[in-house]
């Protein structure tokens, strides 16, 4: 019985070998093949993550742009930071604080730099509107802050629904 069972697990022992080499070249070649099927399953995410960097991009030009004009080096005299009235240095310096902050969680794609960048943008279209003694009521800067949001809405919501519940 001894020699019975020392042939079975010698077989068993040659059949696992045979079955583990089977695998390691199955997985060898599976690791080197240059073939890997490309998934589009998160194009509408990888979009929404593009335009975030590039509102990104933005919203840094636009903050160093505000921190240009409290420091003195967009201008002349008239336009100077101290020549302004208080409500224009006080937006000045909300916005080049803000955006910086919203350029920071965008770039890392944070749903906090999401929600900052959304408080710039309609922050900038409220002043515009509401009180244009400050910047001017400018409607091209608030058709482009719209165009803005609409945009991140539009890329957020068909990020959403690639992703199931």
């Amino acid at each position: 019985m001894s020699e019975i069972s020392t042939r079975d697990a010698a077989r068993d022992n040659a059949r696992d070998a045979v079955r583990d080499s089977a695998r390691d070249s199955a997985l060898s070649v599976a690791a080197i093949s240059s073939e890997r099927p490309e998934s589009d399953d998160n194009v509408w995410t990888r979009r929404l993550v593009l335009f975030l960097r590039v509102m990104a991009l933005l919203s840094i030009l636009k903050g160093l742009y505000h921190w240009a004009q409290v420091t003195g080096f967009v201008g002349g005299e008239e336009e100077a930071f101290e020549n302004q009235s208080m409500a224009w240095q006080a937006s000045t310096i909300y916005f080049a604080v803000i955006e910086l902050v919203a350029a920071v969680g965008l770039w890392l794609a944070t749903p906090w730099g999401a929600v900052v960048w959304l408080t710039t943008v309609v922050s900038m279209a409220v002043i515009e509107l509401m009180f244009p003694g400050i910047y001017g009521g400018s409607l091209v800067v608030v058709g482009v802050e719209a165009f803005m949001l609409a945009a991140y809405l539009a890329l957020a919501w068909m990020a959403a629904r690639e992703r199931p519940p």
